[in-house]
C-alpha cells in the first residue's frame, strides 16, 4: 500500500513515472558491490511494485529510462561547453570540451558499473553506444576539424586514440589517490598532457625545438614513385 506523502508527491501519470526514475537512478547507480532490487526501489518510494511495474513493465526498461535521461543531461553539457568556447583559440575549445566530456564520462561510469553488475548485456552495449555518440564521435570530430584548419601537429587518429585511452583509463586508476590530486585536477592535467605535451620546448640558438618536427609527414600515396 502506497504512503499518503508520496501519493501526493506524485499525482499525474507523467509526475509519477519523474519521481520513479529519479529514485531508480540514484538507487540503481549507486556506488557498491549490490544491486538494488525492485522491492528496494519500492520501499524507498513508499509504492507497491504493481504501481511501479505499471509505468514500467520490467527493471530493464526502468533502467534504459534512467540511461536516457543521464545521455540527455550529457548531451545537454557538451552543447554548452562547446558554445560557451564558440571563437574561442582551438586548443581553449578542445581543452573546455574534454573537460566537460571527462566529467561526464565519470559520471556515467556509475551508469556502466550498475549494468555490468546486473550482467545485462543489452544495457551494456546500450551505454557503450551511447557514449560512442554522445562523447567520442564528438571529440573524433573536433580533432578533426582543427585537422581540417591546420592546427594539429599529429593525425586527428592519433590524438582521438590517444585521449579516448586516458580517458578510460583515469576512471579505474589509482593516481587521484596516489598524488593526492581530485579527479578535476587529474583530469585537466592529462588534456594539457594531450594538447600541449609533457616536455617543455628546449631552445637552440635561440630557436625553440618542438616535438611536432619529429612526427613524420602523412605520405601521399597517390602520388608516383620515381626511381
Amino acid at each position: 500500500m502506497e504512503t499518503n506523502s508520496v501519493s501526493k508527491v506524485s499525482e499525474g501519470g507523467e509526475r509519477r513515472v519523474d519521481v520513479i526514475v529519479e529514485a531508480a537512478g540514484r538507487l540503481f547507480f549507486a556506488p557498491g558491490l549490490a544491486p538494488v532490487s525492485m522491492d528496494e526501489l519500492a520501499r524507498e518510494l513508499g509504492m507497491s511494485k504493481k504501481t511501479i511495474y505499471r509505468h514500467f513493465p520490467d527493471k530493464r526498461s526502468l533502467l534504459a529510462a534512467v540511461l536516457d535521461r543521464q545521455f540527455a543531461a550529457v548531451e545537454d553539457t557538451l552543447l554548452a561547453a562547446a558554445e560557451d568556447t564558440e571563437g574561442q583559440p582551438f586548443d581553449v575549445r578542445v581543452q573546455r570540451f574534454l573537460v566537460a566530456a571527462g566529467t561526464e564520462l565519470g559520471r556515467i561510469g556509475a551508469a556502466q558499473l550498475a549494468t555490468g553488475r546486473g550482467g545485462d548485456a543489452m544495457l551494456r552495449q546500450y551505454v557503450e553506444q551511447r557514449v560512442d555518440t554522445v562523447i567520442y564521435r564528438r571529440i573524433d570530430e573536433l580533432f578533426r576539424l582543427g585537422h581540417r584548419e591546420g592546427l594539429l601537429l599529429a593525425p586527428p587518429e592519433l590524438l582521438f586514440e590517444i585521449t579516448r585511452g586516458a580517458l578510460e583509463r583515469l576512471f579505474t586508476s589509482r593516481l587521484p589517490h596516489d598524488l593526492d590530486w581530485t579527479a578535476a585536477e587529474l583530469l585537466r592535467a592529462t588534456v594539457d598532457t594531450v594538447l600541449y605535451g609533457a616536455i617543455r620546448p628546449t631552445r637552440t640558438g635561440g630557436e625553440d625545438v618542438r616535438l611536432g618536427a619529429a612526427i613524420p609527414a602523412a605520405r601521399d600515396d597517390d602520388k608516383e614513385v620515381n626511381p
